[in-house]
């Protein structure tokens, strides 16, 4: 892989990629069983219930999975990768839940094949449930 110039980044500022999902009760589990987040805001009905969020939610990693899936498949997409990461969790996510990632091309370093991106997921509410700002390289294969 290369990087730099030699490959400059094919986007432009206000470009956007989006990407939605369903978040199933067989996603939480699979995502706990690759990364031992057993937490029980995800698996305990009942613990959940006395807390401040109610009822299950899925983890944090579903939601920005959703977007390292839209930057890697989409935009700037294959081949792509992080550089910087700033999360901010607004709500939780619920089981059952369907969440869309949109990102907003916000600035292009064409000689660095970079990008800094805008990020919100939303729920199927329209509210803001994880919001972004993230660094991109596009690697493209040595030609």
């Amino acid at each position: 892989m290369q990087w730099g110039s030699n490959h400059p980044v094919d986007l432009k500022i206000g470009q956007t990629a989006s990407r939605e999902l369903t978040v199933t009760e067989e996603m939480v589990l699979a995502y706990a069983e690759i990364t031992g987040d057993y937490n029980p805001l995800h698996f305990d009905s009942k613990f959940a219930a006395r807390t401040r969020f109610q009822r299950l939610t899925a983890q944090g990693g579903i939601a920005t999975g959703l977007v390292h899936a839209l930057v890697a498949m989409d935009m700037p997409g294959a081949g792509s990768v992080f550089t910087a990461q700033k999360w901010s969790f607004r709500k939780p996510v619920y089981i059952g839940d369907t969440i869309g990632a949109r990102a907003t091309v916000k600035a292009v370093y064409p000689k660095r094949a970079m990008a800094k991106l805008d990020i919100v997921v939303s729920n199927q509410l329209g509210e803001h449930v994880v919001t972004s700002e993230a660094t991109v390289l596009a690697m493209k294969p040595d030609v």
